[in-house]
């Protein structure tokens, strides 16, 4: 399985970008999918995370992104999504997407190559 993060880039205090990962290879199932941000310095946080997949779902948001940022995600597609707004330049980071998943040998966690994000005052 690989994962294939995009959407990074420059923007300006107060904009927006949307941020998206994509699961490919083999026959998989997916129980966790997860959107993690790391600013020079500091240590790795969680920014967003979708559990329990195969049942109720639910949503989780770090406290410093509550009703700023949204994740998504695409069953179809194995992908999920992180729309980003009001923006601030302390969410310059690079964010890694992270997801848990399960295939015939068990159970598994995969991290994205990361993608850059940075936002201009």
């Amino acid at each position: 399985v690989q994962l294939v993060e995009s959407g990074g880039g420059l923007v300006q205090a107060g904009g927006s970008l949307r941020l998206s990962c994509a699961a490919s290879g083999g026959r998989f199932s997916i129980d966790a999918m997860g959107w993690y941000r790391q600013a020079p310095g500091k240590q790795r946080e969680l920014v967003a995370i979708l559990t329990n997949l195969g049942s109720n779902g639910r949503t989780d948001y770090g406290d410093s992104v509550k009703g700023r940022f949204t994740i998504s995600r695409d069953n179809a597609k194995n992908a999920m999504y992180l729309q980003m707004n009001s923006l601030q330049p302390e969410d310059t980071a690079v964010y890694y997407c992270r997801i848990g998943y399960s295939d015939y040998e068990g159970y598994r966690e995969l991290w994205g190559q990361g993608t850059l994000v940075t936002v201009s005052s």
